[in-house]
């Protein structure tokens, strides 16, 4: 723990032994806190952290204390979306209508693709499908291509592992891998409702699109890939690895996506 001599002075001549001996204790509990979520959490989700861990210390101490060791997130700007008022003329049904809640999994499904960078291999395209009950990444898989065969097959490894009934709505944007002949025949086979954003509108998708912005800046921008290989284990590694079991959101209540699906298993 690397703490600056006058700081550790402070607080061992200032403070009673027994605050002292707690202070040190919350100091090595927020370190390994930080570096176990890969340095994303700031203060609020640190101090979440502690209290599911029970350790009892407020907000407030935990900046300061977060402060004296030097740790801040790596996610640095809030992300945000830039309004257009661009209307697209064409008629795709939005079922959705940014309305992204839902009461029980595999009611609401959104999808989208991101790009990936690799220095041998170019760009890559991950495309993922997220159930908004819990904010789950339910299916995923990167491609050298960005296909229609891409986003098909995630559908297809989404449906393998879920509950699919009639109704259930899948959010997507207007690209022309989701208004593709072949995807709105698999939507159909499994009694999929097909949603679409309107052209321009980002905040119709904003959470799978939040997830893949989070993702970027934890993972994708901290780093090079060599290949698609490496890039592949990496973004499998981030969403099973800590995404969907480890990563707690404050608009779940602090829980990770597996611990709100648990409510109603």
């Amino acid at each position: 723990m690397h703490l600056c001599r006058s700081t550790y002075y402070q607080y061992q001549h200032q403070t009673k032994p027994e605050q002292f001996k707690r202070r040190q204790v919350l100091y090595q509990q927020i370190r390994r806190i930080y570096f176990d979520h890969r340095r994303v959490y700031g203060a609020p989700k640190v101090h979440e952290e502690l209290l599911r861990e029970g350790y009892h210390a407020s907000l407030k101490l935990v900046q300061k204390l977060m402060r004296h060791l030097g740790l801040r997130s790596i996610v640095v700007k809030k992300w945000r979306y830039e309004h257009n008022n661009y209307i697209d003329q064409m008629t795709y049904p939005n079922l959705l209508k940014q309305d992204f809640k839902a009461v029980k999994p595999n009611q609401k499904w959104a999808a989208d693709i991101t790009y990936i960078p690799t220095k041998t291999d170019g760009w890559c395209y991950l495309a993922t499908i997220m159930d908004l009950y819990s904010r789950k990444i339910i299916a995923h898989k990167l491609s050298r291509h960005m296909t229609t065969e891409l986003v098909v097959n995630v559908l297809n490894q989404a449906c393998e592992t879920r509950t699919v009934k009639a109704g259930l709505i899948l959010h997507t944007d207007l690209g022309s891998q989701y208004r593709s002949t072949a995807l709105e025949t698999a939507l159909k086979q499994h009694a999929i409702r097909h949603s679409y954003s309107k052209r321009g509108y980002p905040y119709d998708n904003s959470v799978v699109e939040s997830f893949h912005a989070s993702f970027k800046k934890e993972e994708v921008y901290q780093r090079t890939y060599k290949d698609y290989h490496e890039a592949n284990l990496a973004q499998f590694s981030y969403i099973e690895g800590f995404y969907n079991s480890r990563r707690i959101i404050s608009a779940d209540g602090y829980l990770t996506p597996d611990e709100k699906e648990q409510l109603v298993s």
